[in-house]
């Protein structure tokens, strides 16, 4: 089973965040893997693990995106592709779906996993607008995986403590949900090992995926407090009156 795994390098969560206008100051802070997308890379090796195959580390961005497909490659996925783009993090989630599709075009894939969403812009939409690019079957907030006969057997989380069992014919896309596994650590032989693996670079351009985004982020601000929160005091009867007026009078609601 040959498997892709989209892998977004993320400010570290420690990270002293400044805002630069629409988006924050990179210069000065650290970047590590999207906490959601190692969950997904966990799994594609375990089902290599199982099935057999190979894995491949997918990511996009600046020079330093490298450091983090060399994690994924020392935790043991055989191979990584870089999408060389220095203004990946003004892309909207069409315009990243777009470049990742043409990229997975070129392999032999079975299954594609990508995290839930990504811990910075958090749209949570990358995945399914790939699924929709690749025109794949697609399922989402998935805590389970069983191959058999071809297909997926798969176990999706819903709200309410509620839980879906589907099938899914291969190849697919699947979005994987935060503590499906337990992440592994990268051991000093497979650091080692990621030395000698292949990563290959290509640009966003020459995938010709470079077309403008078709949203963009106008403003990152902290919001200032402008209110207070009242606490209202009595019985219920007297409390119910009090909320009744100042949602009258004083926030004009009814």
């Amino acid at each position: 089973m040959n498997i892709i795994v989209c892998i977004k390098q993320v400010p570290a969560k420690d990270a002293p965040l400044a805002i630069a206008g629409n988006w924050i100051r990179e210069s000065d802070i650290g970047f590590e893997m999207n906490e959601p997308d190692s969950f997904a890379l966990e799994e594609a090796l375990r089902l290599k693990e199982k099935h057999g195959g190979e894995v491949i580390a997918l990511s996009m961005g600046p020079e330093r995106v490298k450091q983090t497909i060399k994690e994924a490659l020392a935790k043991g996925a055989d191979r990584g592709i870089h999408i060389a783009d220095d203004q990946f993090a003004q892309l909207d989630p069409l315009a990243t779906a777009n470049a990742l599709a043409v990229a997975i075009k070129k392999e032999n894939a079975d299954l594609v996993l990508t995290g839930l969403q990504s811990d910075d812009h958090g749209f949570g939409q990358t995945g399914v607008l790939l699924a929709g690019v690749l025109d794949l079957p697609h399922a989402t907030i998935i805590m389970q995986i069983e191959v058999a006969d071809g297909r997926l057997k798969l176990k999706r989380e819903l709200e309410a403590g509620w839980f879906q069992h589907i099938e899914c014919p291969l190849p697919a896309v699947l979005s994987i949900q935060s503590g499906i596994n337990k992440v592994r650590y990268a051991t000093l032989k497979g650091i080692m090992a990621a030395k000698k693996k292949e990563i290959a670079v290509i640009t966003r351009e020459s995938l010709g995926a470079a077309a403008a985004p078709t949203q963009k982020i106008e403003k990152i601000y902290v919001p200032t407090k402008t209110k207070k929160t009242e606490f209202l005091t009595g019985s219920p009867k007297d409390v119910a009156t009090k909320l009744v007026e100042k949602l009258k009078f004083e926030a004009r609601v009814i």
